[in-house]
């Protein structure tokens, strides 16, 4: 993509009229259907809908885990299809961190050794960001479990790692699949305030796939996917109402569409 236009009045992330289809034998299921969506420099979106609805699916596509059947992806200023596989593998491993719901944490690596380990991955030196793994563990509130493996940490304390990981690399993006989804809620209340700060504080831009109301009151918008299409978004004081996500929610889930 040429543009003139400074970095930080660009979209970090766009999808062009992104289609996703997958044949099942004789069957043509659409995942996505010419989904256009854009996420500006440190905002935050939720992104939920039904079961199937393709929340998932737009995630991987956005984060160049997957290829789409039709239209473009647009990261960090780069359409996705003008690059190789390798091309993609590394703007990935660069400009996205992901936040899964299981923590894929290295069980034989400690918390400082998880966190670090893109870096490794990335063939950089470690000692030269030393400095900065230590401040992420102390922004995600553990400088004093950096010698701890997963085993020795609650399931809080593990997200908390796998969030400093992501983080590691300056990526330009966040992209996080239910990311509480497997906490108690005060554990989820924890990560899903420390993913706020991370905006307000680091200027981070964060992708939230989640089919809790309460986690998406944590974003600046809500979209609403059903049948692989955005039917609806929330904005604002509307995006931080629990009780309206959720009545929004409910009406995709019995198949209300807003017209």
């Amino acid at each position: 993509m040429t543009t003139n236009a400074p970095e930080s009045s660009l979209p970090v992330l766009e999808a062009r009229q992104v289609s996703k289809t997958y044949q099942m034998g004789a069957i043509t299921v659409h995942a996505l259907r010419q989904v256009d969506f854009q996420v500006e420099r440190g905002e935050f979106v939720a992104v939920m809908g039904p079961s199937g609805s393709g929340k998932s699916t737009l995630l991987y596509m956005l984060g160049g885990l997957d290829r789409p059947t039709g239209g473009e992806v647009v990261l960090d200023g780069h359409p996705l299809s003008r690059l190789n596989d390798d091309q993609v593998t590394l703007l990935r491993r660069r400009r996205v961190g992901f936040i899964f719901q299981f923590f894929n944490l290295v069980p034989t690596l400690t918390a400082e050794e998880n966190v670090a380990l893109p870096l490794l991955i990335d063939g950089q030196d470690l000692r030269k960001h030393r400095e900065r793994v230590t401040r992420l563990l102390e922004l995600v509130g553990l400088a004093d479990r950096r010698d701890h493996k997963p085993d020795q940490l609650s399931g809080g304390q593990q997200q908390r790692v796998a969030i400093a990981r992501a983080l590691v690399m300056d990526p330009a993006i966040l992209l996080a699949d239910e990311p509480t989804g497997n906490l108690d809620s005060k554990a989820g209340t924890e990560i899903l305030n420390l993913m706020r700060r991370s905006c307000d504080e680091l200027g981070q831009t964060i992708v939230m796939v989640t089919h809790d109301p309460k986690a998406a009151s944590y974003a600046d918008r809500v979209v609403f996917l059903r049948d692989g299409r955005i039917v609806d978004q929330l904005h604002g004081e509307a995006a931080r109402d629990t009780r309206l996500i959720l009545r929004r929610f409910a009406a995709l889930e019995e198949g209300h569409v807003p017209g």
